[in-house]
């Protein structure tokens, strides 16, 4: 009856079925069919799954990013990361990366920092020589830093769906997150030496400390939420309301950038967002409590253990799998689904839960940059003013460079697994 689920879910998504509508309705339908469980489970099952303590944390870090995201802060952080790495060969491009960076420590989320850091990067890029298709590729790429650098909601989700620490899974992430964003760097000096593109700036020290004494109070913010976390002052949950109420303060009296109005729009933005995020959620509880009842994640372990793969194989089929996955899934709704399935499967090979998380994270963002579900991709092209199929090309060696980290993360596990182990 698996099998027979798991049709039916792709065929309700092939027909555009909401993802919510398709799991709760395909996981009732069989449980009628089978009488497996009792139909009563299900909103129990749903709202146990929301009585979660550290689930609260995804709609206030959702919150604060949205007050970060209006709260003038993005303009100070292209400052702050232009007097860092202007003078690169790059210029502005490397700017674009750094900046999405800093701002992705802010928001925890890959669509505010593309549009936050892209509607100020991607005219001046296009102004200096970047073709407007590139400029707007790079800025898509440096957004997907929002979900894999800490603080990030589907590192929550999946902490919540895996029964993982949320701060050892933060911590975890916070070297993969700067190393995917400097390999992205990477590629940019790469494409400017290609195409002869060079930086008219120079490194002034009084620049980078004016700046980052006018930026101090946003950069601050992370500093103060992963130190606390980490300290053990507060929890990720606590961690989320403080930012809430730090992101509003210097939003609000410092920057002065939020008014009543701007504060009525993100607080109905974050209400649509957590209440969808939050069906989904409910919907895939259930769905997942059925595959487990059914001990499907369990049978594929042991199919695979009689198979002896190696690891590395195991994971090469993941990553593939997943970046399938990514094109047609958003991220938090991939992670809910497919996390208490892939799981058992490579803890069963040896690979740390909490490493498998922070690959999970950076691989299922690579599907931002992939249409026809690439958010990261469309708000570029829509900041940038240029039509998504022209970013395809531009956008693909962007892809293939974070292909390659999850498994140059695999294969180096004290970038994330080790980090963790020294700060505990």
């Amino acid at each position: 009856m698996s099998i027979l689920l798991f049709i039916l879910l792709l065929v309700l998504f092939i027909i555009n079925v909401p993802i919510a509508v398709a799991l709760g309705l395909s996981t009732v339908i069989i449980v009628f069919l089978t009488g497996s469980i009792e139909l009563s489970t299900l909103p129990h099952r749903m709202f146990t799954t929301l009585d979660s303590f550290p689930l609260l944390a995804a709609p206030f870090f959702i919150l604060a990013g949205k007050i970060m995201e209006h709260g003038g802060i993005s303009d100070k952080i292209v400052e702050f990361a232009s007097s860092l790495v202007g003078h690169f060969r790059g210029g502005l491009a490397h700017v674009s990366i750094v900046a999405c960076m800093f701002f992705a420590a802010l928001s925890g989320s890959a669509v505010a920092t593309t549009a936050a850091v892209g509607a100020l990067m991607i005219p001046s890029m296009v102004k200096v020589g970047y073709s407007r298709e590139f400029s707007a590729s790079v800025q898509a790429a440096g957004g997907t830093t929002g979900v894999i650098i800490p603080p990030s909601v589907p590192m929550v989700m999946f902490a919540v769906s895996a029964g993982v620490s949320v701060s050892d899974l933060f911590i975890a992430g916070i070297i993969p997150g700067i190393f995917v964003g400097v390999s992205l760097m990477v590629w940019v000096y790469i494409y400017s030496l290609k195409n002869n593109i060079k930086s008219d700036e120079k490194f002034e020290f009084k620049r980078t400390v004016r700046s980052g004494l006018s930026s101090f109070l946003a950069i601050l913010m992370p500093l103060i939420i992963l130190g606390g976390i980490y300290s053990g002052i507060f929890t990720p949950t606590e961690a989320s309301v403080i930012a809430v109420v730090y992101g509003f303060v210097i939003g609000k009296f410092v920057y002065k950038k939020i008014t009543s109005a701007i504060m009525k729009k993100i607080l109905l933005d974050t209400v649509v967002v957590v209440s969808t995020l939050s069906i989904i959620i409910a919907s895939a509880s259930f769905f997942g409590f059925y595959i487990t009842i059914e001990r499907l994640p369990h049978e594929i372990a042991s199919i695979i253990s009689e198979f002896n793969l190696h690891p590395f194989v195991v994971m090469l089929v993941v990553i593939i799998f997943l970046l399938i996955v990514g094109m047609f899934i958003d991220e938090i709704s991939a992670i809910i689904i497919l996390t208490p399935i892939l799981l058992p499967i490579v803890t069963a090979v040896g690979i740390d839960p909490v490493h498998f998380g922070v690959l999970m994270i950076i691989n299922l963002a690579i599907g931002l940059l992939t249409p026809p579900v690439g958010l990261s991709l469309f708000v570029a092209s829509k900041v940038g003013n240029v039509l998504p199929e022209k970013m395809i090309r531009p956008v693909l060696p962007f892809i293939l460079i974070m292909v390659l980290d999850v498994v140059l993360l695999y294969l180096l596990p004290q970038l994330s697994v080790g980090v963790m182990k020294f700060f505990s």
